[in-house]
């Protein structure tokens, strides 16, 4: 596909996903605030012995500046995107290391870490921070609020506050697939099923903290992925189309979860965004 075609097909894709986001920001949106995995952190996994770092080169080589800032990916991600996008800082701050002023923290924060998963044994696999962690964090954080801006404006940007959870990814393309152990105890459905019960509570948990406007973002076609279709043994360098068969049924039911949370509790709004797999299915159908 010629490049210039990618971009505004990539443009309009960026803007359906915004538009996914309508019914979450008919109010203001007064910070972004992120849990996941590698999708979205922003550079926690330099602070904590993850053995998934992305603070060295290729990483960050079109970033400002050329800097690796643990991110995974050679530039901005969709979060920080998003961030712009709301009138918010052009990059989403990581929340540990302690480079960040309370002050920037307040208006996006990414509590995220490359290689962790809903499962807590992938997790452990890489030493990444769980998704039980990524929460006490926030709770942490929201003291801080407290103490710094006084609880009513802290609890007015709790509840105006954006919350994107991007995570899953490791959770199919590696502990499920790779690890073993979880095929012996699971089938592929009951792990999907098992792992959609691991984002509800991680959902009802943020909701009992203050979050009100939630995004669950579907994850990638995980088969597709280079490390994949490197050890894809039966086609080498094609996706794996039997993870990325289970990858669209975690998506699909993942954006059950999303109306049976907007049901179950009240004056949340949830969105479910599709977004990630779609862009990466195209590239990988159509390489520049």
């Amino acid at each position: 596909m010629f490049p210039h075609l990618f971009h505004h097909w990539l443009l309009l894709v960026f803007g359906q996903f915004l538009l996914s986001l309508n019914t979450v920001v008919a109010r203001k949106v007064s910070a972004i605030i992120v849990f996941g995995d590698s999708t979205i952190d922003t550079g926690n996994n330099n602070y904590n012995p993850s053995i998934a770092k992305a603070n060295f080169p290729p990483y960050g080589r079109d970033f400002k500046g050329g800097v690796a800032t643990g991110r995974f990916s050679n530039g901005r991600l969709f979060t920080d995107f998003i961030s712009v996008a709301f009138g918010l800082p052009r990059s989403v701050p990581v929340y540990l290391g302690n480079r960040y002023t309370t002050d920037q923290l307040i208006t996006c924060v990414s509590f995220a870490s490359g290689g962790t998963g809903l499962d807590d044994l992938t997790a452990k696999s890489t030493l990444a921070i769980p998704m039980s962690q990524q929460l006490e964090y926030f709770k942490e954080y929201k003291e801080k609020l407290k103490l710094s801006k006084g609880e009513s404006l802290a609890n007015k940007t709790i509840a105006e506050a954006l919350y994107i959870f991007s995570i899953g990814n490791n959770d199919i393309g590696v502990t499920y697939f790779l690890l073993l152990i979880r095929r012996v105890q699971y089938t592929p459905a009951q792990y999907v099923t098992y792992l959609i019960g691991l984002a509800g509570a991680a959902v009802r948990a943020a909701y009992e903290l203050g979050a009100r406007k939630i995004q669950l973002t579907g994850i990638l076609p995980v088969g597709c992925v280079p490390a994949m279709r490197t050890l894809n043994l039966h086609e080498p360098g094609k996706c794996n189309e039997e993870f990325n068969q289970l990858a669209m049924r975690y998506n699909a039911e993942l954006q059950e979860l999303a109306g049976k949370l907007n049901e179950e509790l009240d004056g949340v709004v949830v969105v479910y965004a599709d977004q990630l797999y779609s862009v990466v299915s195209f590239i990988v159908a159509n390489p520049l």
